[in-house]
């Protein structure tokens, strides 16, 4: 009998033995609120100290030439503002393209000309409205979904579970 005595005090020990007697727990606090200057049992402006931190370990270097991405809208209104349309393609900027503006063969002929000018220089172009494309450098990837694909993936995904 005294085996399982031994036993359950040693487990009743184990388990009180995380709760410490903290009587002084108080006395942590108290020392703590020693640093801020108290007035009638208010407490004034608090003490602060600041510390210089070094910020020379610092990873990150900034490219020198970047620019950030830009985008520009053009509307046209002959065939000739195609030259400065593809020089901004070269500078790296997104071009919105809207056609609004010309007859259909004039509009015909710059999109045929940005869509070369955009393929030699490794860019995407697309359609996105009446009239409307883009133009992308190579640093920029375009995306994009058709009714099809979206019908076929909500097909899918949406299908009564069995």
């Amino acid at each position: 009998m005294a085996g399982v005595s031994d036993k359950i005090k040693s487990i009743v020990g184990f388990l009180t033995s995380g709760f410490e007697n903290r009587d002084d727990i108080f006395d942590d606090i108290q020392s703590e609120m020693d640093e801020y200057p108290i007035s009638d049992n208010l407490a004034l402006e608090p003490m602060y100290s600041s510390k210089s931190t070094n910020q020379t370990s610092s990873n990150v270097v900034s490219h020198p030439g970047f620019k950030g991405y830009e985008v520009c809208v053009s509307e046209p209104r002959s065939y000739e503002e195609s030259v400065s349309i593809v020089k901004q393609l070269k500078e790296k900027k997104t071009v919105i393209l809207n056609l609004h503006l010309l007859d259909k063969d004039q509009a015909m002929r710059i999109v045929d000309f940005l869509c070369g000018a955009t393929h030699a220089l490794n860019g995407n172009q697309q359609k996105i409205g009446d009239s409307v494309f883009i133009f992308t450098p190579s640093n920029v990837a375009l995306s994009s979904e058709s009714q099809k694909s979206k019908f076929i993936r909500d097909a899918l995904w949406n299908q009564p579970q069995a």
